[in-house]
This record gives structure tokens, sequence and C-alpha cells, in this order.
């Protein structure tokens, strides 16, 4: 059987766009929607913010084994290598094993000539941040910071729309040919910020009917919620669309007109800009995403 490690939830990327699964737009793809329906779904600020496009990818993420060593381009660089936008992430842990670890930048002071010596001796793997992972835990990756997935986590991540990642260090593994994996060393030296300052990671655990920030930065802002029993979720009525994405338990959620959807752990919906308020109800915890 094959093995799949990454699971695109919501996605804009052309040849990978989502199509709505129920309802009366089932089958209709998000880009579709978008074009049609523009600032009522999207909203007054996403149009403004990102040119009218749907401008994040949602992803669910199970390592069983470490994954590659990558840092992401800047929305300039993005821009001027493969007309894309750059690629600001976050993580946020949803079900690690207990000895799960992952990297978040460098652990001591890298220039480009340390950096090369490290990845020309294959151990850059020394000169990054380990962090053991806990449930709850919340990372945010921006664009130019050196990063990596451990073997034992299952996270959720969010990022912009983009699909550009610079490989750094693949632990010399083969492709189904027999070929090393390519790397991308020389984009990766343009775009690692090597003067970037890394916070501690933080750990937010869900509390019922009490909306937690996890991050704010200019392209997402991520909270957590606590659903146990029902709650009325205010929404940002006209400026953006909201994601809501179920990390535990079993909520529902009923629109306006009465119109119910469910939302076992894993699944994600997009709530249009158009519309003012949802009640959830049930047992759970879900990630809000916006603009």
């Amino acid at each position: 059987m094959e093995n799949i490690g990454e699971s695109w939830e919501l996605s804009p990327v052309p040849g990978h766009e989502s199509v709505v699964d129920e309802g009366v737009f089932a089958g209709r793809t998000l880009g579709s929607l978008s074009e049609e329906f523009g600032a009522e779904l999207l909203g007054k600020r996403t149009i403004e913010n990102f040119d009218g496009r749907f401008p994040l990818l949602i992803k669910f993420i199970d390592s069983c084994q470490d994954l590659s060593v990558q840092v992401h381009p800047d929305n300039e660089l993005a821009k001027a290598k493969h007309n894309s936008a750059g690629k600001t992430e976050m993580w946020y842990a949803v079900a690690p094993t207990p000895d799960a670890y992952l990297y978040d930048g460098f652990n001591r002071a890298m220039d480009k000539s340390s950096f090369m010596a490290a990845v020309e001796d294959k151990t850059i793997i020394d000169c990054l941040a380990k962090h053991n992972v806990r449930k709850g835990d919340v990372f945010y990756l921006p664009a130019g910071r050196v990063h990596a997935i451990g073997a034992g986590n299952f996270v959720l991540e969010i990022q912009q729309a983009s699909d550009v990642t610079y490989r750094i260090y693949d632990y010399d593994r083969r492709d189904s040919n027999g070929n090393l994996r390519e790397l991308h060393i020389k984009d990766a030296l343009d775009a690692i910020k090597f003067d970037d300052e890394i916070p501690e990671a933080a750990n937010v655990q869900a509390s019922t009917g009490n909306i937690q920030t996890l991050v704010d930065c200019p392209f997402f802002k991520t909270s957590l919620l606590g659903v146990d029993g029902d709650f009325e979720l205010k929404l940002d009525k006209n400026m953006s669309f909201t994601i809501i994405i179920s990390t535990d338990g079993d909520v529902t959620i009923t629109d306006p007109d009465n119109t119910t959807t469910k939302l076992p752990q894993g699944r994600t919906a997009l709530i249009p800009a158009s519309m003012p308020f949802v009640s959830l109800s049930g047992k759970g915890k879900v990630v809000l995403v916006t603009t």
C-alpha cells in the first residue's frame, strides 16, 4: 500500500485544487468558486491583500520518519524566481508520539560560509535547534527559517498557498529510481535569513468557549477553540473567509439557514466571508483560520 505523508485539506494550488465535498456546490473547485463569488467568498480584506487569490494551503502531515531539512523563500524571492507567493507557515502539534521532535531554526550563529561547510560535511542537522514536541505546541515558521519535521509527528500545517520548497539535506535518501533526491543549496543560500531570531515554541491547550490566538502574522491569523455543547461563533463578516479545522472530537456546524455540516476529527470546512456567524455543537477542538 502506498505511504501517504501529507493530506492537502484545502488547496488552491493548480493541479491540486480542492473540490467541494457536499452541499449545493459539491464537485466545484475552490478556484471556480473564488472566481464566481469573489469578495462574497473571500472577503474584502483578502481581495485587497492577496490580489483576489485564495491565499492559503492547509495540510495534515504524518511523519513516520525524519523529513528533509528545508527552507522556503519570502514573497520577493519567490516572485522573482518562480512567479509565486512565498511560503510562511506554522505547525500545530495534533498527536505527537512521546519521542516526537522537530527542528526550528539554527542553534548557533551561522553565516553563508559556516552553512556551506555544514552542508558539505553533512553535519547540518547538528546546527539546528531541536525541540521535543508536546500536543498543543505551536511553531511559527516565517519564510527564510531552516526547519525540518522529525519522526513521530502528526501536525496541522497552515501556510501561504505556495509549493516552493528548497531542500537542503535529505539523509542521502534515494527516489524510486535509485537516484539521490535533488537538493537546492544555491536557492537555499538566497532564501535563508541568517539573522533570524527564534522565539520559544508556545503550547496552547483548548479552553471551552474561549478563542485563543495561535499565530497572528501578515498572511494568516489562527486560533484554537474548545467546543463542549453549543457555541455561536461570530465571524469577520465581509472581510475574510473562515476555515474551521477539527483537530479532536466531533463537532457540527450549523449556518444561519440551519444547514448542518458534520466536522469529525481531521475534517476541514470553508465558511464564506458573507456569513455573519455559525453555530458549533458537540465536543471537540477546532482551529480557526482567517486572513
